[in-house]
């Protein structure tokens, strides 16, 4: 079968200090690294071993991923599994970018998002440009928040002009025709993010072809509805799966919305859905 994972270890550790996440500066302990390398481990033993389907994996953790040496070894040796249609993961990107070189570009994707005051502009710049010189599809995103309007417009700017610019609707902010009109100027998809998407009842992929996982192997629908569907390891997730109506009443995330059957997200970002490219900016 074909079967997108969205994976979510123990790691909750972040070197950003961001007003807007609850994450920021976290630290974990020496034991919670050890335990989410394990953790890590373990399910890129089972994708390796999965060779009778085909895997799309989205590495969506708390923390900065790619600071750490296992989840670029993971993101690595998955690009080279003929199984694996896309590997991806969610990152600040203020991790080097020459591991990449031993990736495969044609499977590996990075999701960047670029957080002022957090890190050189310069420096974030440069590290997009390491990306596209070295064949690694990526998109780049930030908070929609009014104070992040002139970066963003200079990101766009300074960005190729293929590189897609996302923006997400900032928690809790209201956004006026005005303002919005300025976000959609950057990003023409912004209107998808702009409110909570109503889903109560709706079909949505997941549960069927899309689930969430953690380190634990306990596998859900999505990050955001708690039952659980079974386990990865033991299989037992497996018999659980079928179309399902979203049980929420709405839907305010990218990596939950986008698999709503009702929104035509999935032509939009067509070979591109867990890197958030979408299909008009893909070679």
């Amino acid at each position: 079968m074909d079967l997108t994972l969205l994976y979510r270890g123990p790691l909750a550790s972040c070197d950003y200090d961001c007003p807007y996440c609850p994450f920021a500066k976290r630290r974990d302990t020496t034991a919670q690294l050890r335990a989410d390398r394990a953790a890590l481990a373990r399910f890129t033993d089972w994708a390796q071993s999965q060779t009778g389907d085909r895997l799309s994996i989205l590495f969506t953790p708390w923390g900065e991923g790619l600071t750490r040496s296992w989840y670029r070894r993971a993101l690595t040796d998955l690009s080279h599994l003929p199984h694996v249609r896309r590997v991806a993961i969610q990152t600040n990107l203020s991790c080097r970018t020459d591991w990449l070189t031993e990736a495969d570009p044609d499977t590996l994707a990075l999701w960047c998002t670029y957080h002022p005051g957090q890190t050189p502009y310069d420096r974030f710049l440069a590290k997009c440009h390491d990306l596209a010189a070295q064949g690694i599809r990526y998109s780049v995103g930030i908070v929609g928040l009014p104070e992040h309007l002139a970066h963003a417009r200079q990101l766009r700017a300074d960005l190729p002009a293929r590189v897609y610019l996302w923006v997400n609707a900032a928690e809790g902010h209201t956004y006026d025709d005005a303002s919005a009109a300025d976000w959609t100027a950057l990003d023409p998809l912004f209107p998808y993010s702009r409110h909570p998407h109503p889903s109560a009842g709706l079909p949505c992929r997941t549960g069927e072809s899309v689930i969430s996982v953690d380190g634990e192997g306990t596998v859900r629908r999505c990050h955001f509805v708690r039952a659980e569907l079974g386990n990865l390891y033991d299989g037992s997730y497996r018999a659980a799966l079928r179309p399902r109506a979203c049980p929420l009443a709405v839907c305010d995330c990218h990596i939950g919305y986008v698999h709503l059957e009702t929104l035509p997200l999935y032509d939009v970002f067509a070979g591109g859905v867990l890197e958030r490219i979408p299909l008009a900016a893909q070679p």
